[in-house]
């Protein structure tokens, strides 16, 4: 039994017992960036990209059968970081949320994106890993997402050493285009200390949801990979892999590439990006041996970086055995249980349909930090809509496969025509069975740590499980990435459709995860309630500004 075994306990129970460090305070005056700094790196814009009207949340989520046959290129890459990761608009609406007060100053202006985040913090730092099929010079590249660019980190055709990583069994298309996810800790850490592997785990799979959603919608496969060559990886992107993880290699089919086109595994001549001192752009071509590295460095703007022990055994722990990809069915005994048929069976009608297409649906997301309003209460088909989606988000593919990990429980409280109690969520009947009787929200707000939201003002309050523990049994400790991964996704997947059906939509960890346990009769299954997703009709006539810049 591995180290993640005591942390995920150590996750369930910190609403009773505090994880250490319990006397952090995070020093926001010396908080990193949102985002790695390579000053001095080339880079270049990418170019805008339309997106159909036809591309809805609906074939985006796979409710609407589409083929997935497309190929990627450059404008299509490029909308899906900017509508994923980039910077759409700023946001300054009157809210509950704590950090409301330094809003309107603009070093500490909240700038929305399309993908949620825990903290508000996106950690996730992307790379695009180009060999010769690409529309540029190959080479490794990273997403700048403030400025909706590609920073060039390295000149040369490294994608051999991808394609090395990944092994044998990788998912996805033969390729030599790859974007390679990393995540930086302390851009995390420094406020959520050892806590801070849950959330950005979870921020993961959030990202990769995303880009399946987007992709799906237009007729492309988004396949993420979560086993490989972590070291390798690391390696080549020039990262110390206590400090990065590298959690996720998503290969993409891109267009106009020949069977020939999957990059090379011979010694390369590679131009790398100069160190900031050189009076050089970039150093003259040299021919060397793969493996190659990124020697640019990160410029950190925090003057003092702490490490936490609990984050530096997860990063240890999660990434020894990388290259052990699950087997085909080897997640089958960490499945979701399905619903229990003694209790019972409440019928929905057919979900609100998701007309909306993926991007606008992504651009209008926010997280509604109290302004819930129970005087309207959410229609049943709305319901429907978002509980499919949640399903959806709980198989994230790749090489995971396609088993459902997650299971959903909902808490009703102001659902039309429905009676307030807590249900269990029937994916295959599209049903709810009541596992209890009575108006939640009194529990609902005990259990909550934060003052941001008034819980039982929600129209509901939806709760995906994972069995954690059996997952890691199945897959060993890397297994607990996956774990978070699938409910970041289902949290997105909740996210955007919320959004599409006109709901407003917050997402939480701040509860006593144990309450839950024992609230929803959990204690014999081995589900662990992981996080709190609230839909419901928001205030009307807000204080709200937006200002959109994509």
């Amino acid at each position: 039994m591995g180290y993640a075994h005591e942390y995920a306990t150590a996750i369930m129970h910190r609403g009773r017992v505090p994880m250490d460090p319990t006397d952090h305070v995070p020093n926001w005056q010396d908080g990193p960036r949102k985002a790695k700094f390579y000053p001095g790196a080339d880079s270049f814009p990418l170019p805008d990209a339309p997106y159909p009207a036809d591309a809805t949340l609906d074939r985006g989520l796979c409710t609407e059968p589409a083929p997935r046959e497309g190929e990627f290129d450059l404008p299509t890459l490029s909308g899906m970081l900017r509508d994923s990761y980039g910077l759409t608009g700023r946001r300054l609406g009157v809210q509950a949320n704590t950090d409301l007060s330094a809003l309107p100053f603009y070093p500490l202006a909240n700038w929305s994106r399309g993908t949620a985040s825990g903290g508000g913090l996106y950690p996730v730092g992307i790379h695009w890993v180009s060999g010769p099929s690409g529309p540029v010079p190959p080479g490794v590249h990273y997403y700048s997402t403030r400025h909706h660019a590609m920073q060039r980190l390295l000149t040369g055709d490294v994608s051999g050493e991808v394609r090395t990583a990944l092994g044998e069994g990788a998912p996805g298309p033969a390729t030599d285009q790859y974007l390679v996810l990393g995540i930086k800790y302390w851009q995390n850490s420094f406020k959520y200390n050892s806590f801070s592997f849950h959330a950005v785990s979870m921020d993961l799979g959030a990202c990769v949801q995303t880009w399946r959603m987007w992709a799906a919608a237009r007729g492309l496969a988004v396949e993420p990979a979560l086993w490989f060559d972590e070291e390798r990886l690391a390696a080549l992107l020039g990262v110390d892999p206590a400090e990065e993880g590298i959690f996720a290699v998503v290969p993409l089919k891109w267009a106009g590439s020949g069977a020939g086109s999957h990059g090379s595994e011979a010694p390369v001549a590679v131009r790398r990006a100069a160190p900031v001192s050189a009076s050089v752009r970039l150093a003259a071509p040299v021919s060397v041996s793969v493996p190659v590295s990124v020697r640019r460095k990160d410029i950190e703007r925090s003057r003092t970086v702490l490490t936490f022990d609990a984050l530096l055994r997860m990063q240890a722990a999660t990434s020894a055995d990388a290259t052990a990809r699950p087997a085909p069915g080897a997640l089958a005994p960490a499945a979701a249980h399905p619903v229990d048929p003694a209790g019972t069976e409440v019928e929905l009608p057919p979900a609100r349909p998701l007309e909306t297409d993926v991007r606008t649906a992504l651009r209008d997301r926010r997280s509604s930090f109290g302004r819930f309003d129970a005087q309207q209460p959410v229609t049943r088909p709305q319901l429907a809509a978002c509980l499919a989606a949640a399903a959806a988000g709980s198989r994230l593919g790749g090489d995971t496969g396609d088993v459902r990990l997650a299971k959903l429980y909902a808490f009703v409280s102001h659902v039309e025509g429905l009676a307030p109690g807590s249900y269990a969520y029937d994916p295959e009947r599209r049903s709810l069975w009541r596992v209890k009787e009575g108006r939640p929200g009194e529990f609902l707000q005990k259990n909550y740590f934060l003052s941001n939201y008034n819980l039982e003002q929600a129209g509901a309050v939806l709760v995906p499980t994972v069995r954690t523990t059996a997952v890691l049994d199945a897959v060993g400790d890397r297994g607990y990435r996956l774990v978070n991964a699938t409910i970041g996704a289902v949290a997105q997947s909740v996210y955007t459709a919320a959004s599409a059906v006109d709901l407003g939509c917050g997402v939480a960890l701040g509860f006593d995860n144990i309450s839950y346990i024992e609230e929803l009769g959990l204690e014999g299954t081995g589900e662990a309630p992981l996080l709190i997703m609230m839909i419901g009709n928001e205030r009307p006539a807000p204080a709200d500004f937006r200002y959109e810049i994509a």
